[in-house]
């Protein structure tokens, strides 16, 4: 065990704020064998899927769509989450610029679709 280890306290509208480009993802920690994940961005991300890994989305601003290809598209405004199960093909988009959060495996693997 580290006693000497340091915290490193991240503010998430600071490090959301900050971001100019269309589309950013950063790792904002990581726990255990998994990683939060802030997601900045415009416009779409392509259709894809994780065979190992689950993902959990917690929107904190804007509106996130996800659309799968079996069933109906979810709309996630603020404080809103959603669960994809490992291997459900999806992707995420939106119309205005939006801020989430995305939990999932360290090494999850991404499959273009």
């Amino acid at each position: 065990m580290k006693t000497n280890q340091e915290f490193e306290v991240v503010n998430l509208s600071q490090l959301s704020g900050s971001v100019e480009e269309q589309y950013r993802n950063v790792v904002v920690s990581t726990v255990n064998e998994s990683c939060l994940r802030l997601a900045v961005f415009t416009g779409e991300y392509q259709w894809h899927y994780h065979p190992t890994s689950d993902e959990l989305f917690i929107v904190l601003e804007g509106e996130l769509f996800i659309d799968f290809q079996d069933r109906d598209t979810v709309s996630l405004k603020a404080n809103d989450s959603i669960t994809i199960p490992a291997g459900v093909v999806h992707r995420t988009r939106s119309e205005v610029r939006t801020v989430n959060l995305c939990f999932e495996h360290t090494d999850a693997d991404t499959v273009i679709v």
